[in-house]
């Protein structure tokens, strides 16, 4: 009990002078004028490039599309396991993204 009598009590200090908010030190007009235009990171072969893999990948998407059987009592093998659907169209798909990892990684 000795020490919480002997404790001394905190004193808060105020300031007569106004605080005023911070504001920026840099001039609105200058930061428009003063900054460089940024370059973009890809140039205009490179999204050609990405246009020609996203192309690919489409086109063997539509490539793997198939119809349906002619007659719901027959399966057909050779309509479902052809070779455009389980050989030609996944090749088409990869070199797509293929395409697309080169676009991205070649320097304009």
């Amino acid at each position: 009990m000795s020490q919480a009598k002997q404790k001394k009590k905190k004193k808060v200090v105020s300031t007569s002078k106004k605080v005023s908010p911070t504001t920026s030190r840099i001039k609105k007009g200058a930061t428009a004028k003063s900054k460089k235009p940024q370059e973009l990171v890809f140039k205009r072969e490179n999204f050609v490039l990405m246009g020609v893999g996203a192309g690919l990948v489409l086109l063997g998407m539509l490539l793997m599309m198939g119809g349906s059987m002619p007659s719901p009592d027959v399966w057909d093998d050779s309509i479902i396991y052809s070779f455009r659907r389980t050989v030609l169209a996944p090749i088409v798909i990869l070199a797509g993204l293929g395409v697309e990892i080169f676009a991205i990684f070649k320097k304009a």
